[in-house]
């Protein structure tokens, strides 16, 4: 029995289908589906490709303007199921387009039933077989190397915030990821967006995480930039900042402060420990031998100064203090002390010697070895 209320003809959607691609792209598929005899057919290397008249195709579809056409149909050709070959619907007098499939063999002029849809009142077996053709016919393809997504897709990457030139971005590497796997899919657009999708998630997850004061934890690790100020710029020892991890970490997890500045922090107490060391090691109040390749500070280079001591003469008998006390093998809390007394001593010996000298008479000659230390700390002649 026909109903009053549907006066025209149906259009007839398999609902297995309609889920499968979406409604409106179903809709689409059987309004070209029932205007294929009227279609102008013309194979074109190795696709069927088909021309339809634009009046034709909008007074099958009036629930749609033009734009909605054009959305739909390129819905259609993002999931891969239609070529399109013409401009925007509605600018050209004609549309043409083609289904997603190799031709076997050429095809008719005048009625080309790519897809068959159904009759009415068809069976449900009629209309499992129909959709198995369907599925058939639209096939996988897969991505080339000059792919681009859709401005629709941009659209719907609009739509979540996500920035146009930040999905432009990820387009060289979703390319290549897919083409090295050769896996052919329905739709590359909604690939797409999934892509782009996860990475703009990623991406906001660093940047949250970067910007969010958080607190102390116990794999806290200073980032590479914190390690670099540390270890280069500020001439630490890589193994010394590494050391001061730990004592940091568990200091600020039984504080509980929640700070965005760790980084900045950990910088702070490094320099801070690195000054306290190199102070220490200065200033050791531990006896020690003397090294090798020991130098006086440049405080004592200033007491000398001040006592108008000649620098020079100072650096002479360097030598001569650092081989004697590295034969005696002894120990003191300061060399730099026993360095001053020792030019002190030869200073004023040697002003000794140009006065005894002026007044006609030569001194006796000692050699260091043969001046106690009880002696030498003793002198003050270097004062006279």
């Amino acid at each position: 029995m026909k109903s009053s209320l549907v006066p025209e003809k149906t259009i007839a959607v398999p609902p297995s289908l309609a889920a499968t691609i979406g409604l409106e792209e179903a809709v689409m598929l059987a309004v070209l589906a029932d205007l294929g005899p009227l279609a102008e057919a013309r194979p074109n290397n190795g696709y069927t490709w088909l021309t339809i008249a634009t009046e034709h195709l909008a007074e099958a579809t009036p629930f749609w303007d033009a734009r909605e056409v054009q959305r739909v149909c390129q819905s259609l050709r993002d999931k891969g199921i239609l070529l399109i070959g013409s401009a925007h619907f509605g600018s050209e007098p004609s549309f043409k387009f083609a289904y997603n499939e190799r031709s076997e063999a050429p095809a008719q002029t005048g009625r080309t039933p790519i897809v068959s849809m159904p009759q009415k009142g068809p069976t449900i077996r009629a209309e499992e077989a129909q959709v198995d053709e369907i599925s058939q016919s639209f096939g996988k393809n897969f991505l080339g190397a000059n792919w681009r997504p859709s401005r629709d897709t941009l659209t719907q990457l609009a739509q979540h915030n996500i920035p146009e030139h930040f999905a432009l971005e990820q387009l060289p590497n979703f390319i290549t990821y897919w083409r090295e796997r050769r896996e052919a899919h329905r739709s590359w657009g909604a690939k797409f967006v999934q892509h782009v999708i996860f990475k703009w998630r990623d991406f906001e997850s660093k940047r949250n995480q970067k910007d969010q004061a958080i607190a102390m934890h116990a794999a806290w690790q200073p980032s590479l930039d914190a390690m670099d100020v540390l270890t280069v710029h500020a001439g630490i020892s890589r193994g010394f900042v590494e050391d001061a991890i730990p004592e940091f970490v568990l200091y600020w997890q039984e504080r509980g402060d929640v700070l965005k500045t760790w980084n900045s922090k950990f910088i702070q107490h490094v320099r801070l420990q690195w000054k306290k060391y190199n102070s220490a090691v200065e200033h050791s109040t531990d006896p020690k031998p003397i090294p090798e390749n020991w130098q006086p500070s440049n405080d004592v280079y200033d007491v000398l100064r001040l006592a108008n001591i000649d620098l020079a003469f100072a650096q002479s008998v360097l030598p001569e203090f650092i081989l004697y006390w590295r034969d005696s093998k002894q120990v003191h809390t300061s060399w730099n002390t026993r360095f001053l007394q020792h030019v002190k001593f030869h200073w004023a010996k040697r002003l000794a010697n140009g006065t005894a000298t002026n007044n006609g008479t030569q001194p006796a000659q000692r050699s260091t070895r043969e001046i106690s230390i009880e002696e030498q700390l003793t002198d003050r002649s270097w004062a006279v």
